[in-house]
């Protein structure tokens, strides 16, 4: 496998020697809500009174209630719940294990059966077809489990296994975005899911030729320049832009989005973030740092960037600040172009005391982040509690994928920071990560939250609010001021109209739904969240 084939699939997270144990569901859901206590000593904020529930609230608190003791249909529940958006989602880590299989049977590839990687055909010796998968069982389990968590031993470190999968599976994971995209895409909307966020890597190995064919200039404007000089940059913004339009091209195909029978994944709407490793040289870093952000101005479908590859690695700890800066200016020439930033996915052991200190407050004060990703070490960080406060002004939220927290850093319950945020008023998204990988969904996200962290059904309902209110759609809110807050008020002009009130929305509301994206997407999760409980009406019987 080459290195540039690498470059279109490598998801990699940060790397622990912790021994990881399997995730639990740890505080029955009748707990009181475990954040009515200070998270950490030193808190700035207390957490806001609960807001009361509605009618329909309580009933569906009530049924909630009722099933903690019935795991089938506490999953039921969890599946059903509308859950916004999946803002913190890697593609090539979120596709089930079962159809890369698929996917690898189709293209003909075989499989190393010592290293069970996928490999170019033609299947010599040590290797077999892929498609024997789809009559040998064991054949199948075996690859199964090399290219996820599939029955990783509880008391085992995880985290070796977990970044070996991509390796293993990248042959097939570059070829057909469109394909992956649908499957993913389903599975959102399947879990009720309204919109999805997802990262892929643009045209790589046209941004490591033009970064290294240009080289390092400290002066971030003059490397920029010397970048969209002639056109260079434009000519790999307009490759991206067609890479897009093919995947999009084999997404319709497969989603059967023409035909009087789409999937799902049709209906869902989809944007991308554009990954940059943050292991590369620094002219490779900004190179495809300043082709994310120009592509966000130019082409609808991208929305923003994002630093991904362990950030304790020897370069990304080297050159963290740097990257900030570069951050900085960037969002100077590209004004209208999201970031949200993976920062503070570190933990005591894996790095240095010092290199605890600042990643999430400079991604924060000088890259100026929208969102972070994870954002596991803030109470690590010197004045972590001015970095909340901040955040916390700034509304910046953090995305949380519990299970990838458990997996690679072996962070989870009382040591997550999931409280502190929420205690010193951080919007807060759960998220998915690597689902493929990890062998999870969104619900068990919810459900781990809920369960740990004691959550009533009215904060269950906002934190799905929260994913679609943070996200990067498009147009004005249907929510005013600071929801996380002050609470979920609707805009003047929609109050006492929402679906389920008996009272449709008048003119202006209408407007203001069908012309916003956002506002239509949380418009779409109010009227499911009005069946929703509808169906879970009182306690069990």
């Amino acid at each position: 496998m080459t290195r540039s084939t690498l470059r279109r699939f490598w998801r990699p997270h940060a790397l622990l020697t912790a021994s990881l144990g399997a995730l639990t569901l740890l505080t029955p859901l009748s707990a009181p809500p475990a954040h009515s206590a200070p998270a950490t000593p030193g808190q700035a904020r207390s957490v806001p009174p609960p807001r009361p529930p509605t009618a329909a609230e309580a009933r569906t608190a009530r049924y909630l209630e009722s099933v903690r003791n019935h795991p089938d249909l506490l999953r039921d529940f969890f599946t059903r719940l509308p859950k916004g958006a999946d803002l913190h989602n890697h593609l090539s880590g979120a596709v089930s294990t079962e159809y890369l299989i698929e996917l690898s049977a189709e293209d003909g590839l075989c499989i190393d059966t010592s290293t069970t990687t996928a490999v170019t055909p033609p299947c010599g010796s040590g290797t077999r077809p892929a498609a024997d998968a789809r009559t040998d069982q064991a054949f199948h389990d075996a690859i199964v489990r090399a290219w996820s968590m599939q029955d990783f031993p509880p008391d085992q470190n995880g985290h070796d296994h977990f970044f070996d999968t991509f390796g293993k599976f990248g042959e097939v994971i570059w070829r057909h975005r469109g394909k992956q995209l649908a499957e993913v895409a389903d599975t959102a909307a399947a879990q009720n899911q309204f919109y999805l966020e997802t990262m892929v890597t643009p045209a790589p190995d046209s941004v490591a030729k033009l970064a290294d064919e240009v080289g390092w200039d400290a002066d971030l404007a003059a490397l920029h320049a010397r970048l969209t000089a002639g056109g260079k940059l434009d000519k790999v913004v307009a490759e991206a832009r067609e890479e897009a339009d093919d995947g999009d091209a084999e997404f319709r195909a497969a989603a059967r989005c023409d035909t009087d029978s789409p999937r799902p994944s049709c209906r869902l709407p989809v944007r991308w973030i554009s990954q940059v490793g943050r292991s590369g040289s620094p002219e490779r870093v900004f190179t495809h740092l300043a082709l994310g952000m120009r592509l966000a101005e130019r082409d609808r479908r991208f929305l923003a960037v994002n630093l991904v590859q362990p950030e304790d690695g020897d370069s990304s700890l080297r050159n963290y600040s740097l990257q900030m800066r570069m951050v900085r200016y960037l969002r100077t020439v590209y004004p209208k172009a999201h970031v949200t930033l993976h920062a503070g996915e570190l933990w005591t052991g894996l790095v240095k005391p010092e290199d605890l200190r600042f990643h999430i407050r400079e991604a924060v004060t000088v890259a100026g982040t929208e969102r972070i990703g994870h954002g596991v070490d803030l109470v690590h960080e010197d004045d972590w509690q001015g970095t909340a406060r901040t955040m916390a002004d700034r509304e910046i939220a953090v995305e949380v994928p519990f299970t990838s927290n458990a997996q690679i850093l072996g962070v989870r319950g009382a040591q997550h920071p999931f409280e502190t945020y929420r205690a010193h008023g951080v919007p807060v998204v759960l998220a998915t990560d690597d689902p493929g990988v990890s062998r999870t969904d969104i619900s068990h996200e919810y459900q781990y939250a809920a369960e740990t962290y004691g959550l009533t059904y009215s904060e269950l309902k906002d934190l799905a609010r929260a994913s679609l209110e943070y996200s990067f759609l498009p147009g004005r809110s249907l929510w005013r001021g600071n929801p996380t807050r002050d609470g979920y008020r609707l805009q003047w002009f929609c109050r006492g109209r929402l679906p389920g009130s008996g009272h449709g929305p008048g003119p202006e509301c209408r407007r203001l739904i069908a012309g916003s994206p956002k506002a239509e997407a949380q418009w779409r999760q109010e009227a499911t969240f009005a069946t929703f409980e509808t169906r879970f009406a009182g306690p069990l019987r």
